[in-house]
């Protein structure tokens, strides 16, 4: 559960750096100015896809339990949404 997370103990930096407006509006003045056409885009599932530097452990879902082994955790490999360092890995 992300929110249990605590910031230097669970979790070392959950910062996510963003562009600020500034830039991006600038961004945009100079786009237009040069007639330069402007493309976005969006990456489904992007937070899942990030590589994680510390080890997270996750408890299974009880609708989940592998009735052999119930106490077992599994360590996660990549980030998962409502992980406070799911945006940075990415």
């Amino acid at each position: 559960k992300g929110y249990a997370q605590e910031e230097g103990i669970d979790v070392e930096e959950a910062f996510a750096p963003v562009a600020r407006l500034e830039a991006v509006r600038i961004f945009i003045a100079y786009a237009a100015h040069k007639s330069c056409p402007i493309f976005q885009m969006a990456v489904k599932t992007a937070f899942l896809n990030g590589p994680l530097k510390e080890e997270v452990y996750v408890a299974q879902l009880d609708e989940f339990v592998d009735p052999d082994h119930p106490e077992k955790v599994y360590r996660l490999r990549k980030a998962l949404y409502g992980l406070k360092q799911a945006p940075r890995a990415w």
